[in-house]
């Protein structure tokens, strides 16, 4: 058993799987995903878990060189893009949702807050 990190071995081996430039998107637990895409689903029951713990837990582990979310995010968009270390695109939600399309994967967390999604764009660690 992994003793630290991330334990959700889809979720693991996705981000270890991730190359240079490829997007991976977390979402609310409405997010829309496009046919055919990965979607790794963590939602127990709305709030559960959310958005902002699984996000911190993804950059614990996930070079990150970019970042998109919905300008309409409001104050947990202010979070977000506090837990960051890159600046942090602004976009419509639509605009947002057509990006997604693009992605390795989304992960959908049970979080109710509307527009509480982002993209990440894998970097390298050298």
């Amino acid at each position: 058993m992994k003793k630290s990190g991330l334990l959700h071995r889809e979720l693991s081996y996705l981000i270890a799987s991730l190359g240079h430039g490829d997007l991976l998107v977390i979402g609310d637990a409405g997010l829309p995903a496009p046919p055919g895409l990965q979607v790794i689903d963590l939602a127990v029951t709305l709030g559960l878990p959310g958005f902002l713990d699984v996000l911190d837990a993804v950059l614990s582990e996930m070079q990150v060189e970019a970042a998109f979310r919905a300008s309409e995010a409001g104050a947990i968009g202010r979070e977000m893009d506090g837990l960051l270390s890159v600046a942090v695109e602004r976009v419509s939600h639509e605009t947002f949702k057509a990006r997604s399309a693009q992605a390795r994967a989304i992960i959908r967390t049970g979080e109710a807050t509307p527009y509480a999604n982002i993209g990440l764009v894998a970097g390298v660690v050298f």
